[in-house]
């Protein structure tokens, strides 16, 4: 049986983080942004109470993309998407499983938050927050490390929220996890990132080694083609093998311009270089669009769904329209990641091939990038997109003594440059070694006195009132 669990407090943080460089994907260019982190305090059932964290980027225009809105007013979206979740996973009180904690509440936090405009994507975001936190406090107070854990299926998933799957599908699949030791980077290239030269993509200084990159597209076929071309050129450069992604991020119009790129893929010459090497394409359309698109002759190359993975059903109907894949982003809920990896290896099993990627909304150094990075291993995801070292330097501001005590838990993850702590990476992959301690993916905690509380915003509806 899975410990059962009450919730007694959960206190929101945030902290600004500066980028070293623009990062310029989908309809935004980001040059700074603000980190949150959670802290959540449990009374295990039998047990004292323990005290878990998290830690995630306000990602502007990536939850919610609708023009009329401005890279601010998403922000607060998610800003209001963190207070609502509070409020709904504090309303109720008693001893619960982990997972029957988030599985009570995230249909009242979908509805809550639709009443103030706020689309399933960014309502999931709060909960995803409170869940990495509950689960951290829950590891720590049962004194054991979120590879064991969840192999024993700790927090009690279930399969009342994926009908299509059994509950003892879900814990068989856990129970066959073992921890990937390594994990590869996926390099992205942002749409302002350098190609060529010094800065450019086959620069180590840049890319850290890496054998995967993540290429963003802007959603005009020409426009993007060209550009791949002269990423092809550059990564000929590149000594051994070498794999590419490719990502919309919702900027392709529709079938007709997605088809078009795909052609170009396929027939022209010049492009070869990225077209022989093509893993999957990633959230080519917008996600209202894609729903509405089955792939048909496209799913000829592998497609997955990013931004549509607004709910715990998504991953089976875009099956239905010829997708094979689905990020996986901690972001959006890691019991959404652990059904869709069940899924994937179920349907595999029966024929055809359908997989979970790893994809990043830069996890910065820290709690975010670890814990992130520890659910890839778990699921199995072998090489994942990796960007928040590219775009930010190391731990950026934070205190010097806090990221210390990061590196000193997690030697084989950070390396010390100068008065810096990056971000450490072997040959192109991350160690997951020092991941296995207590609680979830890590040995220590953010000096929560050294962070401000979260500010507070008004209600989309009064923001959307000022358009």
């Amino acid at each position: 049986m899975a410990p059962r669990l009450m919730l007694r407090d959960i206190a929101l943080f945030e902290r600004p983080v500066p980028f070293v460089r623009p990062f310029r994907f989908g309809a935004v260019t980001i040059h700074a942004a603000t980190q949150i982190f959670v802290r959540v305090e449990i009374e295990v059932e039998g047990k004292a109470a323990s005290v878990g964290a998290t830690a995630e980027l306000l990602a502007p225009k990536w939850f919610d993309k609708r023009p009329h809105l401005s890279s601010e007013q998403t922000a607060a979206e998610l800003r209001r998407s963190l207070t609502i979740a509070r409020e709904v996973y504090l309303a109720r009180n008693g001893f619960e499983t982990a997972f029957g904690l988030h599985a009570a509440r995230i249909g009242a936090q979908v509805a809550a938050c639709a009443k103030e405009d706020i689309p399933p994507l960014a309502a999931g975001y709060g909960p995803a927050e409170i869940d990495k936190a509950v689960l951290d406090a829950l590891l720590r107070a049962q004194e054991t490390d979120f590879f064991s854990g969840m192999a024993a299926n700790i927090a009690g998933i279930d399969a009342r929220l994926t009908p299509d799957l059994g509950d003892g599908e879900i814990a068989g699949f856990l129970a066959g996890r073992r921890r990937l030791e390594r994990v590869a980077v996926r390099h992205t290239v942002g749409l302002d990132d350098e190609i060529e030269g010094e800065g450019g993509v086959a620069d180590p200084l840049q890319n850290s080694g890496a054998r995967y990159f993540k290429l963003k597209l802007g959603g005009d076929p020409q426009a993007d083609s060209a550009r791949l071309i002269r990423i092809g050129r550059e990564l000929g450069s590149l000594s051994g093998d070498h794999s590419v992604t490719l990502d919309a991020n919702e900027q392709y119009a529709d079938l007709a311009a997605l088809g078009a790129l795909i052609d170009r893929l396929d027939r022209d010459p010049a492009l070869q270089p990225i077209a022989s090497r093509l893993l999957y394409v990633e959230q080519p359309m917008p996600r209202d669009i894609t729903r509405q698109s089955p792939l048909g002759a496209l799913a000829r190359r592998d497609f997955i769904i990013d931004e549509a993975d607004d709910s715990y059903d998504a991953f089976p109907a875009a099956r239905t329209l010829g997708y094979r894949g689905i990020s996986s982003k901690s972001c959006k809920g890691i019991y959404k990641s652990i059904a869709n990896a069940t899924r994937a290896q179920q349907w595999s099993a029966e024929g055809g091939r359908f997989f979970v990627t790893g994809e990043d909304l830069t996890c910065q150094a820290g709690l975010a990038v670890q814990q992130d990075l520890a659910l890839g291993a778990l699921i199995g995801v072998t090489h994942a997109e990796r960007n928040g070292h590219h775009y930010v330097e190391g731990f950026a501001d934070t205190p010097a003594h806090e990221a210390n005590a990061f590196f000193a838990a997690h030697p084989d993850l950070y390396l010390r440059d100068g008065n810096t702590i990056k971000l450490s990476i072997h040959n192109g992959d991350l160690l997951t070694g020092s991941l296995t301690q207590s609680g979830f993916a890590s040995g220590a905690h953010p000096d929560w006195a050294a962070l401000r509380p979260l500010q507070t915003s008004t209600t989309t509806k009064i923001l959307q009132e000022q358009t």
